[in-house]
């Protein structure tokens, strides 16, 4: 039996919690639901400020756990997803076995010398690719950067999300969204 379809709505006023941040960064055109096209146009982002073609492999691990990563998100299959939604979805073990994955296919784009790190220009090009605010990079990337090197690891930035999505202790979770 399929499940009902999700009624466009808006989202509640944002409450700063972390879910409802990061949902209304998913929110890619404000209409108050995440959208299919909400979640993958933040890949055609990245794809388009790293001059990638579709023919990528980064690209193409991207569009795959995209992939994977809307089709849980979405569990009724009618192309959105409502902040309700999403904020009874995610979780740790959501992030753990999907998310993360989603998330670092899309740190990968950005690494364009491919060397496991992102220096504040590719960081930079991330966050504005994700649709994550600008005016505080430089302060999501500090927060980040906690060994002052110019330079924040894949893992750092996926624990650092994880942290702030499951309620921990993240050193650029208000700086990044």
């Amino acid at each position: 039996m399929p499940l009902p379809r999700t009624e466009p709505q808006t989202a509640p006023a944002h409450d700063g919690s972390p879910k409802a941040r990061i949902y209304a960064m998913l929110d890619t055109d404000g209409d108050g639901v995440a959208s299919r096209h909400d979640y993958f146009v933040r890949i055609d982002r990245a794809q388009q400020a790293t001059g990638r073609g579709n023919d990528d492999p980064l690209v193409i691990a991207a569009r795959a756990t995209g992939e994977r990563a809307w089709a849980a998100m979405d569990a009724n299959g009618d192309g959105l997803m409502t902040y309700q939604e999403y904020a009874a979805w995610v979780d740790a073990e959501k992030f753990d076995t999907v998310c993360q994955y989603a998330l670092g296919a899309l740190f990968d784009l950005a690494d364009t010398d491919q060397d496991g790190a992102l220096d504040r220009l590719q960081f930079t090009l991330l966050r504005q690719a994700l649709g994550n605010r600008g005016d505080n990079a430089d302060a999501a990337f500090d927060a980040l950067d906690s060994d002052g090197d110019g330079r924040v690891s894949r893992a750092q930035y996926l624990a650092s999300i994880r942290a702030y999505v499951t309620g921990g202790d993240s050193p650029m979770g208000d700086a990044l969204y």
